[in-house]
C-alpha cells in the first residue's frame, strides 16, 4: 500500500507545497496532492498553484503570522524555481 510520503515522492511537488494547497482549499493533504499533481499537468496549472500559495502568503500576512509568512515565501520561491519552465 502506498503511503502519503510515497505519493509525494511520485509527485513533482514538495510536502510544503501540498500543505499550502490543502490549507487554501480546505481539503485533506492527500486530496491536495492529487489536485496539485493534476494542476501540474494542465496548461494553466502552474500559475494556479502560484496563486494558491500567494493567497496563503497574503492570509498569513493579514493575520500577522510572521513565521508562517516567511515559510510560505520560501515555499513559493522553491515552487517557482522548480516550475518556471512549465508556466502556461
Amino acid at each position: 500500500m502506498l503511503t502519503y510520503e510515497d505519493c509525494v515522492d511520485l509527485c513533482d511537488l514538495t510536502d510544503e507545497e501540498v500543505e499550502a494547497i490543502a490549507e487554501h482549499e480546505h481539503i485533506p493533504r492527500m486530496v491536495a496532492l492529487e489536485l496539485g499533481n493534476y494542476l501540474l499537468g494542465k496548461k494553466d496549472g502552474v500559475p494556479a498553484i502560484k496563486d494558491i500559495i500567494m493567497d496563503d502568503i497574503y492570509r498569513a500576512q493579514n493575520q500577522g503570522d510572521v513565521a508562517k509568512t516567511a515559510k510560505l515565501k520560501l515555499v513559493f520561491q522553491h515552487f517557482v524555481s522548480n516550475h518556471l519552465c512549465n508556466e502556461g
